[in-house]
C-alpha cells in the first residue's frame, strides 16, 4: 500500500536535511512505478520558505490542507531554534506524530521531538554541534554521539548531521520494503548507504 511521507520545512531549514529525504523516497517510488510513496513538503502556510544559505521553496501543503502522514520527516538546521518556539508548529508536529506509523528527524530536527516529549527515556541523536542544548531540552534522554542514526521508541526514529538523514531514509525504506529496493534506488543515485 502506497505510503505517505510528509517532510516538515520553515525558514532556515537545512537544505540537504529535507532534500536528501525527498530524494532518496521520492527516487524509490518513481523506480518502482510511482507505487510506493507519495512525498510532498509542507510547512505552517504555503508561502515559500527561505532554507539555509537562501534557497527558496515553495511548500506543497500547510498545516490545514496537509493530507493524512504515514512517515512523518522533520528537518533540522538554524530555524529549528525559532521554530520550536512557535506553539501552531508544535502543536501540528504532536497532533500528527499521534497517527504516524513512523516519524524521523534529521540534524538538529530533534528538537521538535524533544518539545512533544517524543524523547523522554529514549536514546537519540543529532548534530554534533545540538548535543548541549538537546541535554536542556530532554534531559531524561540517552545521546548516542557515535551513530549516524538510533531507533528512539517503536517509531519514533533519529539521525545526526546533515548527511545522515539520507542513511536513515535508506534505512526505513528496507524496514517497509526490502533490500534490493534500497540497493536499486542506492545504484541509481549512486549513492554508498552507510550504516547506523
Amino acid at each position: 500500500m502506497k505510503k505517505t511521507v510528509g517532510i516538515f520545512i520553515f525558514d532556515n531549514a537545512e537544505v540537504l536535511d529535507f532534500a536528501g529525504p525527498f530524494e532518496v523516497f521520492s527516487v524509490t517510488s518513481e523506480l518502482n512505478n510511482f507505487e510506493l510513496f507519495d512525498v510532498f513538503t509542507v510547512s505552517k502556510t504555503k508561502e515559500a520558505i527561505t532554507a539555509v544559505n537562501g534557497l527558496s521553496v515553495n511548500p506543497k501543503y500547510d498545516f490545514n490542507d496537509c493530507p493524512t502522514v504515514d512517515i512523518l520527516i522533520l528537518a533540522g538546521g538554524d530555524g529549528t531554534n525559532q521554530a520550536i518556539k512557535d506553539e501552531q508548529i508544535i502543536n501540528w508536529i504532536a497532533n500528527t506524530d499521534k497517527h504516524t506509523e513512523i516519524t524521523m528527524s534529521i540534524c538538529s530536527g530533534s528538537r521538535f521531538l524533544a518539545k512533544i516529549g517524543a524523547l523522554d527515556n529514549n536514546p537519540y541523536c543529532t548534530h554534533h554541534q545540538v548535543y548541549d542544548d538537546m541535554e536542556k531540552l530532554v534531559p531524561t534522554g540517552t545521546p548516542i554521539k557515535n551513530k549516524r542514526f538510533v531507533q528512539s521508541n517503536n517509531k519514533t526514529f533519529t539521525s545526526g548531521g546533515i548527511s545522515a538523514g539520507i542513511d536513515l531514509s535508506f534505512h526505513i525504506i528496507e524496514k517497509i520494503h526490502d533490500k534490493k529496493i534500497v540497493e536499486k534506488t542506492a545504484k541509481y543515485m549512486e549513492y554508498i548507504i552507510n550504516e547506523a
